[in-house]
């Protein structure tokens, strides 16, 4: 068994404990490539078949080849496919784009808070519903307090803190100090009632090992991700005022694989794009306290 099994091996147990262990559970799809492998995963742990809702929380500032690819893959896969968003902010111009709040603030209100009021059941949600081939309100107002999130350890320095069963509290916001140890392949499943739980079955990968799985796999990815002739390439996708491409030759997945071993983004950051965490220090602390992705 290689590295990349052992990976996979791991991660597909992870899941299999989660569905085990939680009734109500979810996984968060933000369309990039980290949960896009996190859902391959998922197919492969449950025979073709994903037993969860999928859940995107929308925040209309996405570029649209990511939405198209989204609802592309929901009808291809037939995924249980739902996504949630801050009307309010959006129909009132709360946001970024329209110049009136910040980059933090437009996060909170447009990711972190869509995605625990999307949770809950409280907001509105919509669903694909396959024979119309379009999104329709999801009468489901179930809360899910188990989610699977597609996060890694070496992304970013505030997901390197957390375990693959992390707690939150009943309005989703993390007290690092009272992560649960985890030894060997012990994992704390057992909760309080009202605790909200994050899975994260991608913790041990890194960036090379997810384009190598990919690659291996031969797992559709959003185009975004290649040089399409300019020079230039996504990296990390996000908002699109937000984020941005990186210097690139790489036209395929084996040549992101082959430049990720030659180590030239060795000393830049992955999220190095996205310009809400320079306005966070550097980093995603502050908004993942709050409940973010």
């Amino acid at each position: 068994m290689d590295h990349l099994e052992k990976l996979e091996s791991k991660s597909v147990h992870i899941l299999r404990e989660a569905y085990r262990e939680f009734k109500s559970l979810c996984m968060l799809w933000s369309i990039g490539k980290d949960s896009t492998v996190l859902l391959w995963l998922a197919r492969k742990a449950f025979f073709g078949h994903v037993p969860f809702p999928l859940v995107h929380i929308d925040t209309h500032c996405k570029i649209p080849e990511m939405i198209q690819y989204r609802d592309q893959l929901a009808l291809e896969w037939r995924l249980n496919m739902i996504y949630g968003e801050n009307a309010e902010a959006i129909q009132q111009k709360r946001t970024f784009p329209d110049g009136t709040v910040d980059r933090l603030t437009c996060c909170r209100s447009l990711k972190s808070e869509a995605l625990r009021h999307t949770l809950s059941g409280e907001w509105p949600r919509y669903r694909m519903e396959h024979a119309l081939k379009k999104y329709v309100p999801d009468e489901s107002r179930e809360s899910y307090t188990g989610v699977i999130v597609g996060v890694r350890a070496d992304e970013e320095g505030s997901r390197s803190k957390e375990r693959y069963f992390s707690r939150r509290d009943k309005d989703s916001e993390w007290d690092i100090a009272e992560q649960p140890p985890e030894v060997w392949t012990y994992y704390k499943t057992d909760f309080a009632p009202g605790t909200h739980v994050r899975v994260h079955p991608l913790l041990d990968w890194t960036e090379l090992n997810i384009w190598e799985y990919i690659e291996r796999e031969t797992i559709p990815v959003v185009p975004l991700y290649f040089n399409q002739g300019n020079g230039r390439r996504y990296r990390s996708l996000g908002c699109w005022p937000c984020t941005n491409p990186v210097e690139s030759d790489a036209r395929n997945v084996a040549e992101i694989v082959a430049e990720l071993r030659t180590g030239k983004f060795v000393r830049i950051a992955e999220r190095a794009g996205r310009a809400q965490d320079q306005e966070d220090g550097g980093g995603l602390e502050t908004l993942r306290r709050d409940g973010y992705m």
